[in-house]
C-alpha cells in the first residue's frame, strides 16, 4: 500500500507528464489516500485535466478540488459573449437537443438546465464545454427523463458490468430508485471505479448516479478464463 508521500509524488509526476497541465499551476496534498488539488489553472480545461490526472494514479481513493480558474486577460469575455458561444456549441452538436437546454452565465460560470432523454447527452454537453475558452466553471443541472422501470435499469447495469468488469462485479452493489442509481462496494482502483460509474450512466433511464464505491487495492482479482486454463 502506498504512503501519502508516495501518492503525492506520483500525482505530481502525473501532472508533469500530462501535456494538458502546467504542473507549476497546481498544488498537491494527500491525506489518508485522499488527494487535494489547489492552485489557479488558467483555464477550465486545464482544471479538468488536472483532476483526471490525479484520478489516474493507482492508490488514490478520492480527489478533492480546491482549484480556482484564473483566466488570462485575452480569455476574459463578457457573460453575454460566453452565453452566445455556449449556445453555438450546443446548436452545432448533433447529439444534443439544444432547444431543450437553458443557459445561464454569471461571472464566467456557466449553468445549464433542461431535460434530455439520455444521460450520454448530458455528458456530451459537459465534455464539449470542458474545452471551451473563457469559462471559469460549469454546473451541469440538465436532467434525464425517467422512462424505464427501476428493476430493468438495475438488470441492464449488472449485465453491462459483467461485460466490462466481470472480475470485480461480485464486489459491487447496484440499487435503483426513481432513476437514481446508487453504487456500493469495493473496486481495485480509481480507473475501475470510473468504468463502473460510466457503465451506470450509460443505462437507459438513469437520471443520476450516487457513487459510494470505495477504492481498495486489496480487492482480489480472479484470473480470466484463458489464464486459469493455462
Amino acid at each position: 500500500m502506498k504512503t501519502d508521500r508516495q501518492l503525492q509524488r506520483e500525482v505530481e509526476e502525473e501532472l508533469e507528464w500530462d501535456p494538458a497541465v502546467t504542473a507549476t499551476d497546481i498544488g498537491v496534498e494527500v491525506t489518508n489516500g485522499v488527494v487535494t488539488l489547489s492552485g489557479h489553472p488558467p483555464s477550465f480545461a486545464e482544471k479538468l485535466a488536472a483532476e483526471k490526472a490525479a484520478q489516474r494514479v493507482a492508490g488514490v481513493k478520492a480527489v478533492a478540488v480546491d482549484m480556482q480558474v484564473r483566466l488570462p486577460k485575452p480569455d476574459q469575455h463578457s457573460d453575454e459573449d460566453v452565453a452566445g458561444a455556449v449556445h453555438a456549441i450546443l446548436y452545432w452538436s448533433v447529439a444534443v437537443p439544444h432547444d431543450a437546454i437553458k443557459i445561464q452565465v454569471e461571472k464566467g460560470w456557466v449553468t445549464l438546465t433542461g431535460m434530455v432523454d439520455w444521460a450520454y447527452q448530458r455528458h456530451i454537453v459537459a465534455r464539449a464545454l470542458g474545452q471551451m475558452r473563457g469559462i471559469r466553471g460549469l454546473t451541469n443541472a440538465i436532467e434525464v427523463r425517467r422512462k424505464v422501470a427501476s428493476d430493468e435499469i438495475s438488470k441492464n447495469i449488472e449485465e453491462a458490468m459483467r461485460r466490462h468488469v466481470e472480475r470485480e462485479v461480485r464486489h459491487i452493489g447496484v440499487d435503483v430508485k426513481d432513476g437514481t442509481v446508487t453504487l456500493t462496494g469495493k473496486v481495485g482502483s480509481y480507473a475501475e471505479r470510473k468504468v463502473v460509474r460510466g457503465v451506470a450512466w450509460s443505462a437507459p433511464g438513469v437520471c443520476a448516479v450516487v457513487d459510494d464505491l470505495v477504492v481498495d487495492a486489496s480487492v482480489p482479482r480472479e484470473p480470466d478464463g484463458d489464464a486459469a486454463e493455462r
